[in-house]
Parts: structure tokens; sequence; C-alpha cells
């Protein structure tokens, strides 16, 4: 993997706006951006922690996959994502090491990012997601 850093932690919220007021007025960090990504059925909102970001991500629909995650688990820490350069080289060499791929191609992510899940079951049971910047 040619993996330079962790992108972001993905929390799942089951309400953003209490949530950004916890990050803000307890723990000092400013929210930098929200944005719903449609096609994923969530609402994102950002917060910038030296080089790392914190994505808070609350489901825009039940049966959207932050809706699923948080009707099995509850909300809590969803996955931890890093940055990459080829993401395509790297999800066929993850593949061709025995991991199973959740995306076989990258897809459109929040902040204009490309994307791709490695399952969980493969990964000892972290939701891995690789992003690159294109």
């Amino acid at each position: 993997m040619n993996i330079s850093h962790i992108e972001h932690i993905g929390v799942a919220v089951e309400n953003l706006e209490e949530s950004i007021k916890y990050y803000e007025e307890v723990l000092g960090l400013k929210c930098y951006a929200i944005e719903e990504v449609e096609e994923q059925k969530v609402k994102t909102a950002f917060f910038k922690v030296g080089d790392t970001k914190i994505e808070l991500l609350e489901s825009t629909s039940e049966d959207g996959p932050i809706g699923k995650f948080i009707a099995k688990k509850g909300p809590g820490m969803h996955h931890m994502a890093f940055a990459v350069k080829g993401i395509e080289e790297n999800l066929k060499d993850a593949e061709e090491k025995g991991v199973r791929l959740l995306d076989k191609t990258p897809r459109k992510g929040a902040e204009g990012l490309d994307i791709a899940f490695l399952h969980p079951k493969s990964t000892h049971g972290v939701l891995t997601e690789l992003c690159e910047k294109k």
C-alpha cells in the first residue's frame, strides 16, 4: 500500500447538529464543512485535528449504510480512512493479498475524494477506507 497519512476517522452519529455542538463547544474544534453525499445517503461534517480530519456521518435514510450501521451497532466509530496514491493499484494489491473488497473500483466521496472500502472481516474488524485526492 502507498499510504501517506490517516485522512480521516469516520464517526456515525444520530444527530449531526447535536454532535457538531459537542465537537465545537466541548472539544474546541471548528466544523469547516458540511456536505450531503446523496448517493451514499449521508450528510457529513468535517473537523481538522492536525493533519487528520474527523468526519461525522448522519444518515439521510434508514436504509443507507450509516442508517443500517446505527440500527445494528448504535452511534460511534464507523471507519478509518487512509490517504493513498494510486487507489486502483492499492485495491488490486489488497485483493491479491486476500483482502475482501467492498468496492472493486473507486467511487466519489465527500470533499471530491475517490474512495473505496475494504471489508472489516478482512481488516481485523475495522472498516477501512482508501481515499485519493485527484
